[in-house]
């Protein structure tokens, strides 16, 4: 794409061609094709974590079905690997024209918000050097984790060992594993994917957790789109039928995981013995917490599992007490001997890229305003964000949100405003902050460490993220636009209460 001018001002600015920005320019350029948008890509081309994670056997931890966009079809298997993925994005971007709207290579620096102008200054880099350009509204999309850098705890003794430290967030391309004790650190969905991968190309792999994470082995199939594709029905149908059945499973479960959490660690477990044993120790996949606290993921045909009944893989439970030359001591004195460590320890939370915003040449300090719905905060202007499901597909909110976007955009010409920004009400004003997410619902790492980068939450639900799809899918469709907590100005900086006189 040609470099946007610098005197040209855009409608909205998409930050990130990941799956979430790539869906929002779809309905963007679909539904507003008189809007004039840009994406802003800082990598060298579209994908996000697809494009960033390489590690063996990165893929999905949703099914396609829901983690895929409304409105294109998903054909393949449940679970996909990172390459289905990016062709599948690659496609849709093919579809609807979108490669117009993407610039690769564009590192947003800075965003600052004029209230005279009643525009946001973005300032970016490119390889020809720093630009700048205006855009009366952002469209934030860049993920929420640190792409450039995984999260790896500071061990005692790292610079001891002889071996080779990976994280698989910047997977070596010449990594050799050929006759090679690989011991992988970690108990997620990144861990439980690494080692049935590699099990055949090294001499042995040991999954070493702190503590278990729960798992759901099962086919890599959906029973009810094969069925309907043998009955010859097209498959757009195939996709929202069976989109809808997922998702009603999938909330059916979540409920369940709350009001019988016995009942589904049981069913969970019992999954997992039915490809390790009855004589097998569950300790090593039994946590502590109760279903859903923390993100359950779905194992394709039990892989991980048949790899330790193989003998090819092992798993131990333990702390680390230090890293030794020849791998890694444990607190219960036993010493795990490595020739390459993976530290499948997570990710570092980032609110925004971290990039540095501003009022009016004033910085943001994000955790000391609240957050409307998990979307818009508190006080900033013209700045939407997406922040997807733990418990159900991220892809699932960029819809939602593409939605309330376009009828935003339309409800802000509607009643000639150029600014709409979220703020509390003065009968709410006394509401308690709270962190982000409520902690006994969901406590993950990587949330714990960096919650202070996100802003605040309140109890009540307008001012939070509720995390439930379910409820959203049925509510943010009939947001009231005109409710209270919204404020519209004109480009003189007045407040307009209703729709303008032009409109109507």
């Amino acid at each position: 794409m040609a470099e946007p001018q610098e005197n040209k001002v855009l409608d909205v600015l998409i930050v990130g061609a990941g799956i979430s920005g790539v869906g929002a320019a779809g309905h963007l350029s679909a539904r507003c094709p008189d809007r004039k948008i840009a994406v802003f890509e800082a990598r060298d081309s579209f994908g996000g974590t697809w494009k960033v994670h390489t590690y063996p056997g990165i893929r999905s931890d949703s099914d396609l079905f829901t983690f895929g966009y409304r409105d294109k079809p998903w054909t393949g298997p449940p679970i996909a690997s990172a390459a289905e993925i990016l062709d599948y994005m690659g496609e849709f971007i093919e579809e609807n024209g979108l490669d117009r709207h993407i610039h690769y290579n564009h590192k947003i620096t800075k965003a600052n918000w004029s209230s005279a102008d009643k525009l946001w200054t973005v300032t970016y880099e490119t390889p020809n050097g720093e630009h700048k350009l205006h855009t009366r509204f952002l469209w934030m999309c860049q993920g929420y984790y640190d792409l450039d850098k995984g999260y790896t705890p500071d061990w005692d003794g790292m610079d001891s060992f002889t071996g080779e430290v990976v994280h698989p967030q910047n997977w070596p391309d010449d990594l050799d594993l050929k006759d090679k004790k690989v011991l992988v650190i970690g108990s997620g969905a990144t861990a439980a994917t690494l080692v049935p991968n590699i099990a055949d190309d090294c001499k042995h792999v040991t999954l070493l957790q702190r503590s278990p994470t729960y798992f759901a082995p099962g086919r890599n199939a959906n029973e009810l789109a094969d069925e309907l594709r043998r009955l010859e029905i097209d498959e757009e149908w195939i996709h929202t039928i069976v989109r809808k059945k997922v998702l009603v499973d999938q909330r059916d479960f979540t409920q369940r995981a709350k009001d019988e959490p016995e009942t589904v660690k049981s069913e969970l477990l019992e999954g997992v013995k039915a490809f390790l044993g009855e004589d097998f120790d569950m300790k090593h996949f039994t946590p502590h917490y109760r279903p859903w606290q923390q993100r359950i993921a779905f194992v394709p045909d039990g892989d991980i599992f048949q790899e330790i009944a193989a003998g090819k893989a092992s798993v131990v439970t333990d702390h680390i007490d230090r890293f030794v030359p020849e791998g890694i001591r444990l607190q219960s004195g036993e010493t795990l001997e490595a020739d390459v460590i993976v530290t499948a320890t997570g990710f570092n939370l980032s609110f925004l890229g971290d990039i540095p915003f501003e009022l009016d040449g004033r910085p943001v300090d994000w955790n000391e305003r609240l957050t409307w719905r998990g979307m818009m905060v508190e006080g900033v202007p013209n700045m939407l964000f997406v922040f997807g499901y733990f418990r159900a597909s991220w892809t699932l909110r960029v819809d939602l949100l593409g939605d309330f976007m376009v009828r935003l955009l339309g409800q802000m010409d509607e009643r000639g405003a150029v600014e709409v920004r979220p703020e509390v009400p003065a009968s709410e004003r006394d509401m308690q902050r709270l962190s982000w997410m409520n902690p006994d619902d969901f406590n993950p790492g990587y949330l714990q460490r960096g919650e202070h980068l996100m802003p605040a939450r309140a109890e009540h639900p307008e001012w939070q993220h509720t995390q439930d799809y379910w409820h959203e899918k049925d509510t943010l469709p009939e947001i009231d636009l005109d409710g209270e907590a919204f404020v519209y100005e004109d480009e003189d900086g007045n407040r307009v209460s209703e729709r303008s006189a032009d409109a109507a």
